[in-house]
């Protein structure tokens, strides 16, 4: 309260969502033992609440929902900007969802759902890959859409590998969406792969910018 949350290290927030230890063990010391134990913050972010729990430190699924809680809550907070902004550009998309795919060290492909005002309906996890694959059918990723009644929507899927440029299947893919779409009378507004900016590439790949939709 005196000095703000911004003077305590990773350990200690982290000891704040924890709000006890174990047995022997401090909030403070089990944090800091689960920090050393995944390497970083940022890959903690990244684990599931039964990843947290099978961390072998005696932290229950109450405390691992805690803390994945409060990670998907960073995450959402790193969008910033409007709760609904309008998702009309490829530059907009990337700067609203980069912090959330960015964290993930599989490949995950989601929907983005949009209104009319191609604003934000809702964000839809279509498929969960390995390292370097994920396999999705243009069923699943149009099945929210007419669930929601969505008018338009936009592929999202991260390459943890940090290098966006499309692979031969993210083209075959994105041709089926585009057929797909155009029968179903959606509108498939980008397929976006998301990277992490290094040499000088772009951290991101649209096909919608690139003449592909």
């Amino acid at each position: 309260m005196a000095r703000g949350a911004g003077s305590l290290t990773d350990a200690e927030l982290i000891a704040i969502f924890l709000r006890t230890g174990v047995p022997g063990k401090s909030a403070i010391a089990l944090a800091g033992e689960l920090l050393q134990s995944k390497g970083s913050l940022g890959a903690l972010s990244k684990c599931s609440p039964a990843e947290i729990a099978k961390s072998g430190l005696g932290i229950g699924p109450a405390k691992a929902a805690h803390l994945a809680a409060a990670c998907e809550l960073g995450k959402r907070l790193a969008r910033g900007g409007e709760e609904r902004p309008v998702l009309d550009s490829a530059e907009v998309i990337f700067s609203t969802f980069a912090p959330e795919f960015q964290s993930m060290d599989r490949e995950v492909v989601k929907a983005v759902l949009l209104d009319t005002k191609l604003r934000l309906i809702r964000l839809e996890s279509i498929a969960l890959g390995s390292l370097n694959e994920c396999v999705a059918h243009p069923r699943e990723i149009f099945r929210p859409a007419i669930v929601h009644s969505a008018y338009a929507v936009i592929l999202i899927h991260n390459h943890p590998s940090g290098d966006p440029a499309p692979s031969q299947a993210d083209y075959r893919l994105t041709r089926q969406l585009r057929e797909a779409a155009a029968l179903l009378q959606i509108q498939l507004l980008d397929h976006l792969i998301i990277g992490t900016p290094a040499g000088g590439r772009n951290p991101y790949f649209s096909f919608r910018d690139a003449g592909c939709l």
